[in-house]
């Protein structure tokens, strides 16, 4: 993996030194590369931040799911950022299609995740306005830390009932049948949960953009063209004028490009 933005001489000597454009980077420099910001009191605030993947011509999936645009990269980039986070937002639709787990624990930031005062590894919060949901799947059932399910007042009763019998905490954070996005990333942030990621899928991240709540996005550009009527990467209404995001960094490994784009 190779650093194309920011380079400085230091990055830029350091990249001959250790040849970095064609070794591997480590998990630790993946998550310096990734770190979360650091604000003026020196502790976290509220930040979410998006992981997506994208071909060249727009899909956000092929056949349904983004494994196959990936790559082994894309998949070490995935496990830094869940492994940074204290919470993982992802759709219901999202959840049934790439078949979630529970986040594990993963001992390389065991003690990275101790001095930042998380949990051994990140919750999973599932937005689900009908809780169409399997809640006998183990990402309900034996997470390390219990899952959260955001569901709207008009949710079924029954459905809330199996959730928290199965040991998910069911929060309210809009009306009728709907998650409001600002309500579920304050929701949240009130259970500690600051450090948010959303690995979307394409509907939910629509959401969250026209809601204007995403801080961050980790976009992977994968060098694939798949033509037909996948997803992009957020779907739903537009937004009345295109919001300007600012590039953080870009690195790149065996032709896919890792991007990380910010609020201005």
């Amino acid at each position: 993996m190779r650093r194309l933005f920011p380079v400085t001489h230091e990055t830029a000597a350091r990249d001959r030194d250790r040849g970095e454009q064609t070794g591997e980077w480590s998990l630790a420099e993946l998550a310096a590369a990734y770190a979360y910001p650091v604000f003026g009191d020196g502790g976290p605030r509220t930040w979410l931040r998006a992981n997506m993947v994208s071909t060249l011509d727009g899909a956000a999936q092929h056949d349904g799911r983004s494994q196959p645009i990936s790559c082994p990269a894309d998949m070490r980039v995935f496990g830094t950022l869940r492994a940074l986070a204290d919470v993982v937002l992802v759709g219901a639709e999202t959840v049934r299609q790439e078949g979630y787990r529970p986040a594990r624990a993963r001992a390389e930031f065991a003690a990275a995740r101790e001095a930042a005062g998380q949990g051994p590894a990140p919750a999973v919060a599932v937005v689900s306005g009908g809780l169409d949901l399997d809640f006998s799947l183990p990402l309900y059932t034996s997470p390390l830390v219990p899952t959260v399910v955001l569901t709207g007042t008009d949710a079924p009763a029954d459905r809330v009932a199996a959730a928290e019998r199965a040991g998910a905490r069911v929060i309210v954070a809009g009306e009728g049948r709907r998650v409001d996005p600002v309500r579920a990333v304050a929701a949240l942030a009130g259970l500690g949960y600051v450090r948010q990621l959303t690995e979307g899928g394409p509907r939910l991240l629509g959401q969250l953009v026209a809601a204007d709540v995403l801080d961050e996005l980790c976009l992977t550009l994968s060098p694939m063209l798949t033509a037909g009527d996948a997803q992009r990467i957020a779907g739903g209404p537009g937004v009345s004028v295109p919001r300007r995001f600012a590039l953080a960094s870009l690195l790149e490994e065996d032709g896919f490009l890792f991007g990380r784009y910010r609020r201005p």
